[in-house]
């Protein structure tokens, strides 16, 4: 280890401060990671001169044992030769790029005459692509409109000579086997082929069109008409594709979506006012990358998927990148701005729909994945099994209650949720009240053995937090329980005896799953409340008016269905219920009552 940490240091030393790119090898003579870097020198002696939270990092320095660099001129050079070695080895600590499906292209062959054909396995040695494309639709509606408007061979091998098939005869084929087309004109057709396919539809419908008025005015006029309903197919379809301003001609999209394990990187072209390509580039990143670094990649990954890129490309933050031909925008408002916004959600889709296959092909799995994120965001000893959340409810101190949600194995176990009126606490003491609920929760639990939460999360700051705790540390649970609040503002996750909060993603699966523990609990105590308040209003109202008992209260609330209506409801109407005298005196207090109300609120004047 001393020869190779000299060899290291030797290399560090005369590494040039330039852009390029590395490449780190174990003892066995393999490449294990592949970077770019603006400054070589700095970027990979930071490997080696500080110690790495991420144990990953800190894995990968430990096995290193030779380095190479290659210097470029630019940092783009180094992305895309960053992207080319990184497909080429394999490198096993390197970002994994993958499609969740194979999406389909468009091919054209390298031939003299060439076809053109859906393919998923495509070969850019004998075929110019175009794609992916994530709509199969939109591909296939693409290739129909190609072949109505230009008769392309379709035999896989052609034979020269021979007679024209049946093809030529549907005038879907120019029969170039039967030297019926020179290979100039066939190549000018599939030129007008790449336009289409590439959204440039206005200038094929140009070149048509001159093309339409030379034979009219040679009074070809058969001719002309044929190639008037061909520019009409490509006015049609260009019109079923326009979705965004058609003052928008060529533009690129990027935008970026994260979770705990990958990035998704959509990419959006649009053409003449219509989106004619769209696709998700998932990146699995085995080490901790940045957004910027991220994009990056997508950027690269879709310029090896599609070809050059657009001068303008709008992105979601500006990349740490510079290209002499490409210009950067990160829009604030207008078309743009919602293109963006379209890109994001499809990226962000994207990532949904991946989650929801990945839960209904595993279920298990993906619950025990969600539950030991958080057990390694919150530094826990166990899993979390069982969660119960607390929260606090009153109205200016009246009708103080509190509620508790439960989630088992990461989903709601509605029959384990409860309520507790607050029984020893008078007024509005949040804290107080939250010490009584927890030791009353939790004295219950082990008095009748029942299953005890492996981690309580109570819904407030750090004052509510310390006053849970006080009941846990009274019952002798705190080795046995980890307790956490959620602030209200931030919605920051505290730990007790921690002044700074969790450093938890608020995007993540640990953080949702908090925050529907919350909005559960919320839903429940809130449901509760209402339901005591409209109970004791109700029993204020008609308990104190003398010899009406529960069960004449129970069936003037039945009848009337409010004390408001028993209030304009007319004697007789009252008196069909409870008799003449109770019917007046039910009368004679509720309009004391509204009346001493009036008196109450009234301002004498001078």
């Amino acid at each position: 280890m001393n020869a190779t940490s000299e060899k290291i240091a030797l290399i560090l030393k005369s590494l040039p401060d330039k852009p390029g790119v590395y490449r780190y090898f174990d003892e066995n003579g393999k490449i294990i990671y592949v970077g770019k870097a603006k400054n070589l020198k700095r970027r990979v002696s930071s490997y080696f001169n500080k110690t790495h939270d991420s144990s990953k990092l800190r894995v990968l320095v430990s096995k290193i044992r030779d380095i190479e660099t290659t210097v470029v001129d630019t940092e783009w050079e180094a992305l895309l030769l960053e992207n080319s070695m990184i497909k080429q080895y394999k490198p096993r600590y390197n970002i994994l790029l993958k499609d969740d499906k194979t999406y389909p292209w468009i091919a054209i062959s390298k031939e003299d005459f060439p076809r053109v054909y859906p393919t998923r396995n495509p070969n850019r040695q004998k075929e110019l692509l175009f794609g992916p494309y994530a709509s199969v639709k939109h591909m296939r509606n693409l290739l129909d409109i190609i072949e109505e408007i230009f008769p392309l061979r379709k035999c896989a091998t052609m034979q020269r000579g021979g007679r024209p098939c049946l093809q030529y005869q549907l005038k879907r084929c120019a029969a170039p086997c039967a030297g019926l087309i020179d290979r100039e004109t066939y190549q000018r057709n599939i030129d007008r082929v790449i336009d289409i396919i590439k959204g440039n539809r206005n200038a094929v419908i140009r070149q048509l069109h001159d093309e339409m008025m030379a034979l009219a005015d040679q009074w070809e006029f058969e001719k002309a008409q044929a190639i008037k309903e061909k520019i009409e197919m490509l006015e049609n379809f260009k019109g079923k594709s326009v979705v965004v301003n058609p003052e928008i001609t060529r533009l690129d999209i990027f935008a970026l979506e994260e979770d705990e394990d990958s990035a998704y990187v959509n990419f959006m072209r649009i053409m003449e006012g219509a989106i004619i390509q769209s696709f998700t580039i998932e990146i699995n990143h085995k080490l901790d990358k940045t957004r910027e670094e991220l994009l990056q990649t997508g950027i690269i990954e879709a310029k090896e998927r599609v070809g050059e890129l657009n001068n303008d490309i709008i992105v979601p933050f500006l990349p740490d990148i510079e290209h002499p031909d490409i210009q950067f925008h990160v829009p604030q408002r207008g078309d743009k701005k919602k293109l963006l916004e379209l890109s994001e959600k499809n990226a962000h889709f994207f990532m949904l729909e991946k989650k929801k296959r990945q839960e209904l092909v595993n279920p298990e799995r993906h619950k025990q994945r969600i539950l030991q994120t958080l057990q390694k965001d919150l530094g826990m000893k166990t899993l979390p099994h069982r969660i119960e959340c607390f929260d606090n409810s009153n109205t200016q101190g009246e009708e103080p209650v509190a509620a508790m949600s439960c989630f088992i194995d990461g989903k709601p176990a509605k029959k384990e949720y409860r309520h507790f009126n607050i029984k020893t606490v008078v007024g509005a003491d949040d804290f107080a009240s939250m010490t009584e609920v927890i030791y009353r929760r939790y004295k219950r639990v082990l008095d009748e053995g029942l299953e005890l939460a492996d981690l309580i999360v109570i819904d407030g700051g750090k004052g509510q937090l310390h006053a849970a705790y006080e009941a846990i540390q009274a019952l002798h649970l705190e080795d046995k329980v980890m307790v956490i609040g959620i602030a209200k503002r931030l919605e920051d996750i505290f730990k007790v005896g921690d002044p700074f909060p969790v450093a938890m993603d608020k995007k993540s699966e640990s953080q949702k799953l908090i925050q529907h523990l919350r909005d559960e609990v919320h839903r429940f105590g809130i449901t509760h409340h209402r339901k005591r308040r409209s109970k004791k209003s109700i029993a204020s109202a008609l308990d104190e008016i003398p010899g009406v008992g529960p069960v004449i209260k129970a069936k003037l609330l039945q009848h009337f269905k409010s004390v408001k209506r028993i209030k304009e409801a007319p004697e007789t109407e009252i008196a069909r219920i409870t008799g003449n005298s109770k019917a007046k005196r039910i009368k004679s207090f509720l309009c004391s009552e509204q009346d001493s109300n009036l008196h109450n609120h009234s301002v004498t004047t001078p």
